[in-house]
């Protein structure tokens, strides 16, 4: 990430959170020169890609001005929701006016050939984009083996449907899991199975006697930013999942739909320690840039290719989505935009964090350790009555989501828990939230 690509996601946080104001004079070119360590040339550089972002704007021989807004959204306002219950993105964060560049040029670029029948692998030159883009998150694999797919989502269906060169039919799923996928599951009658993953973990031997079992078609697992423990894998864990795929011949469908949220760099996947091509890695863009884009990306091992294309049939993701997400990614848009947000995100998390501290002092929620992502779980005494709470919740305009619909209806070692999200919660509203929580929580009426 160049130099002027930090100073401008550093100053757009800093206005995000108040740091300067709607109509705010930002530091002279000299200050912000001295500031930041670097030149005049870095610095008017970074000012002009704010102004093209229509955050900031200048005043000849006065400086550069926050943009102003026709309205303060710095205050909480009375009866105003606070939501920890919401998935999608941040709407405040969207990158709206550089994604519409990106749908222009990308109009510009391929003409007449986005209105027609595209490749069911999807955009030729999307996908070896993606070769280089998913290299930084260290899965290694050619152009041939990534498909395009309306997000993720899509992807996990056809793996469910289709059959598997190790001749198995069940699918083994973490309990809890993503509700959205569980239910799809059901629906379809497809053989599934629950193995417990808490806070702390999974148990390694538990799942080796399941994978031993011989009838695990795959494992679905989300390695880190579990959806909704919050929580991601130790690198044993990560390592001992891929050995034991291989050992067993039990394929690993790992969701790293999150994975460009997180702040540490360090992180690798189940993917990079594959040795065995045992393991389809899946990535959502939905988190980053728009719900509605529906485009995802499956790396998929060699002897999987044929029968993934042959269910999907289709070419069935808008050419304009996939052709304006090369332009995005490709001109570093994507790079840049994935620092801001997730450094937004960042910085919701550690007030969540602090407010838990302050309020929880006594002990009565456990909460789950993480430091990055959207989730994080907060478990509850077992005499507290779930509806109830999140009833009480909702009349003070508090939306929480409670931990239920993310188990299998059979499946009977629950834990008892809310899950909080906080993509949609503004920063000076979560101090507010988690004090009611821990209050309601506290309440005798609760059992």
């Amino acid at each position: 990430m160049a130099k002027y690509e930090i100073i401008v996601a550093d100053m757009e946080r800093k206005i995000a959170q108040g740091h300067y104001r709607s109509g705010d004079k930002l530091p002279s070119v000299r200050d912000a020169t001295k500031a930041y360590e670097c030149s005049v040339s870095t610095i008017i550089r970074a000012y002009a890609e704010l102004e093209k972002l229509h955050a900031i704007y200048s005043v000849s021989q006065s400086g550069y001005y926050v943009v102003e807004k026709t309205e303060d959204t710095s205050a909480v306002r009375a009866n105003e929701s606070i939501d920890f219950a919401s998935a999608s993105p941040d709407l405040n964060v969207f990158p709206y006016r550089d994604f519409q560049h990106c749908l222009n040029k990308a109009i510009d670029t391929y003409k007449y050939h986005l209105f027609t029948y595209g490749d069911p692998q999807g955009l030729d030159r999307l996908r070896q984009t993606l070769v280089s883009h998913l290299a930084d998150s260290q899965v290694f694999a050619k152009a041939e083996r990534i498909f395009v797919t309306s997000g993720a989502q899509q992807a996990l269906e056809i793996l469910a449907k289709m059959p598997f060169p190790n001749g198995k039919r069940l699918i083994l799923v973490e309990q809890p899991s993503y509700d959205l996928y569980l239910r799809f599951l059901e629906a379809e009658n497809i053989p599934v199975r629950g193995i417990e993953r808490t806070a702390e973990g999974i148990d390694l031997r538990k799942l080796e006697a399941i994978f031993e079992s011989g009838n695990v078609k795959f494992f679905y697992t989300m390695s880190r930013f579990h959806n909704p423990l919050g929580t991601s894998y130790s690198v044993e864990e990560r390592k001992a999942i891929a050995g034991l795929a291989g050992k067993y011949d039990v394929y690993v469908v790992e969701d790293d739909y999150m994975a460009d949220l997180g702040e540490e760099r360090s992180f690798d996947p189940i993917f990079a320690y594959d040795r065995n091509s045992r393991v389809v890695y899946l990535k959502s863009f939905s988190k980053i840039i728009f719900p509605g884009l529906r485009l995802g990306a499956a790396v998929l091992p060699h002897e999987l290719l044929d029968t993934f294309r042959s269910f999907k049939r289709s070419g069935d993701t808008s050419l304009l989505s996939q052709a304006a997400l090369e332009v995005y990614i490709g001109n570093g848009m994507y790079e840049r935009h994935k620092h801001k947000i997730g450094s937004e995100y960042a910085s919701r998390i550690r007030a969540l964090n602090v407010a838990l501290q302050r309020y929880n002092s006594g002990g009565l929620i456990e909460v789950s350790k993480v430091n990055s992502g959207i989730y994080v779980q907060l478990k509850l005494p077992l005499t507290v009555n779930l509806e109830r709470l999140t009833q009480r919740l909702a009349a003070r305009n508090i939306h929480v989501v409670p931990g239920k619909p993310f188990y299998l209806p059979d499946y009977l070692e629950r834990e008892k828990f809310l899950r909080i999200s906080i993509s949609r919660t503004r920063l000076d509203q979560i101090d507010e939230g988690v004090k009611a929580i821990v209050e309601e929580v506290g309440r005798r009426e609760t059992s």
